[in-house]
């Protein structure tokens, strides 16, 4: 019996010694080698602060930063042995502790994702699983205003992973967080994905909430789209729920537009609609006693494939915006109607053509 553990004893020294070697080994030589791929297939300028090796067997990379494009704490890669066996490249987890990316749009529209300078066919990878803890991305948008329109989302934290068994499932499941920031560093909104997907029969159930987010601060983006008047104050709400099967995907959304404030009543002559719309100054008559804008509307497409005719889901809200004049109190609808008739002198003819227009 001593000499069983004297022979266990020293079977696990050698293991100690052979991964310390193996360790020291592959940070004094990966290091170099992960270096020059990066900045040769992102031809940017990167470095790496230590590269070193876990149990049972996790790649770490200590503070990588790749130019101006991305940076990391720590990204460590957890490769799949079975994966390897059976003859493919299979990360079992990779995860990310406070990435940071930052893109930027040209005033020609031109993003700075550089293009991969792989040679000849780059290796099919399979990613099981994916985790991000605090993440941050930042953009910047030249092109809606050449200063830099700047939208940040940070808090960022993602658990993405595939179902154990059975083994050969490609169901999925998945939650995403994070938050909106302004130039202030003030939280302007919460964003949050969640729920599972089977990429094989392509199925899928999960929601997507938007909440509190003010809106005024994204007013580069929609102008006057929302109204003729300027919003002080305008805070979105959304719901969406993901439902599909055989990939026919469902998409259920409640919209909710609230704490509308304008900065100055709109004066009669600065105010011209031609046609329905639920934007500008039409807004004022879907809105209901307390100013709030609610929808619901169901937009269906393929998972694979999902696709959005700009024109079918203009009626579709439009729809959604009508049933509103419904529910609202007879005696506010005639009010409102009644001392904005010159706005919406065209209602009728409006709505006529969006619902004519079969382009």
């Amino acid at each position: 019996m001593k000499k069983f553990f004297k022979i266990l004893i020293a079977v696990i020294l050698a293991v100690i010694v052979l991964f310390v070697i193996l360790n020291l080994a592959f940070s004094y030589f990966a290091k170099g080698i992960i270096v020059g791929q990066i900045e040769q297939s992102l031809k940017v300028k990167a470095s790496i602060d230590k590269v070193n090796i876990t149990v049972p067997l996790t790649v770490n990379l200590i503070k990588l930063k790749a130019g101006e494009l991305f940076q990391a704490d720590k990204i460590s890669v957890s490769p799949s042995l079975l994966g390897f066996l059976a003859g493919k490249v299979v990360l079992s987890r990779v995860s990310l502790v406070n990435p940071v990316i930052v893109l930027e749009q040209s005033a020609e529209g031109k993003i700075n994702i550089p293009q991969l300078g792989l040679k000849g066919q780059a290796p099919k990878v399979y990613l099981a699983g994916l985790t991000i803890r605090n993440g941050t991305v930042v953009f910047i948008d030249k092109k809606v205003d050449r200063r830099g329109f700047k939208t940040v989302l940070t808090s960022i934290n993602a658990d993405i992973s595939k179902v154990l068994f059975p083994v050969n499932s490609m169901k999925a499941n998945f939650k995403v967080a994070a938050s909106f920031l302004n130039l202030s560093s003030t939280k302007i909104g919460d964003i949050n994905f969640s729920g599972w997907i089977d990429f094989v029969p392509k199925d899928m159930d999960a929601v997507l909430r938007l909440q509190d987010l003010d809106l005024t601060y994204f007013s580069p983006y929609y102008g006057n789209f929302i109204s003729d008047r300027q919003l002080d104050s305008a805070r979105l709400n959304i719901r969406s729920v993901f439902s599909s099967q055989n990939n026919d995907l469902e998409i259920i959304t409640n919209f909710k537009l609230s704490d509308l404030v304008y900065a100055q009543p709109a004066r009669q002559e600065d105010v011209q609609v031609t046609s329905l719309d639920i934007t500008k100054s039409a807004l004022d008559l879907f809105t209901d006693a307390k100013g709030d804008l609610a929808l619901e509307f169901k937009v269906k497409t393929k998972l694979d494939r999902p696709s959005f005719n700009p024109k079918e889901l203009k009626k579709i809200i439009l729809l959604s915006a009508a049933k509103n004049l419904a529910l609202q109190n007879p005696a506010d609808l005639i009010r409102k109607v009644t001392d904005n008739i010159e706005k919406f002198k065209d209602f009728g003819k409006g709505l006529e053509r969006i619902f004519k227009d079969k382009n």
